[in-house]
């Protein structure tokens, strides 16, 4: 730690880097690298009551993995997609209420 104070002060710009080699040697490299996305698996946790939650980053874009999926699962004509904005947050309700009844997707 002693050492990313001194890093901090002399050189700013490589603090980013120390703070990762800090990091994968105190902790492991698990900590800093993300596991890799494997939907099959994490759908396996989902039901109609807990749904699958992505939290996109800039760049990111799950849609096309997601439908590709859902063909897979014979679920593509069930999809419901709702563009979320302005008004539009009854909608989104109403979609997950019936995709809760009737078993469907929703991609908010």
């Amino acid at each position: 730690m002693q050492k990313l104070i001194v890093l901090r002060c002399l050189r700013p710009d490589k603090l980013v880097p120390g703070v990762a080699k800090y990091v994968i040697d105190s902790l492991g490299e698990s900590y800093l690298n993300p596991p890799a996305f494997d939907l099959p698996a994490i759908f396996k946790d989902s039901d109609n009551k807990i749904p699958l939650i992505f939290i996109l980053s800039p760049g990111a874009d799950p849609l096309n993995g997601l439908m590709k999926f859902a063909e897979q699962k014979k679920k593509h004509e069930t999809i419901k997609t709702v563009s979320l904005g302005q008004g539009q947050g009854v909608k989104a309700e109403a979609a997950i209420r019936e995709a809760q009844k009737a078993g469907n997707w929703v991609v908010l």
